[in-house]
């Protein structure tokens, strides 16, 4: 994946082989911009993805923004792991079909925390969700094979 600027960002083909089979691959969320400042994942509404009442499910929101604003951060932070400790989350409106687009963006980076903001928006614009999170940065563990 390119960045806007027309060069690779380090770590983002390894973060896209890492994904494969896991948790972001199932829910179908994609990279489909990334630079310095911003990321936007994008994921279609599936059958899966609704709740009983037929419209998007609170959860899908919320690992879709989660999983936006973790890879900025994970950009942010290429040496060191993060994880998330915070998610707020806000629902505005409901939506049962088409494609979602989540534009994350940092916040505020201190030497052990990020805030991350994202928004979940339809295809046209319309505000779906928003959320913050703070991802606490944890130190790589060393390898073996260093």
């Amino acid at each position: 994946m390119e960045h806007a600027s027309g060069g690779k960002l380090p770590d983002l083909e390894r973060m896209e082989r890492a994904a494969k089979d896991t948790f972001w691959d199932f829910i179908g969320c994609k990279i489909v911009d990334v630079s310095e400042k911003k990321v936007v994942v994008a994921f279609e509404i599936e059958p899966h993805h609704l709740n009983l009442i037929g419209i998007l499910h609170g959860g899908m929101h919320a690992s879709a923004i989660d999983s936006a604003m973790g890879i900025i951060v994970m950009l942010a932070r290429p040496e060191a792991n993060v994880v998330t400790v915070g998610l707020n989350m806000n629902y505005v409106a409901p939506t049962s079909e088409g494609r979602v687009l989540v534009t994350a963006e940092l916040i505020h980076s201190s030497r052990k925390l990020i805030t991350a903001q994202a928004f979940a928006r339809k295809e046209n614009g319309d505000l779906l969700a928003f959320g913050t999170g703070t991802f606490r940065v944890l130190e790589k563990p060393i390898s073996a094979n260093h």
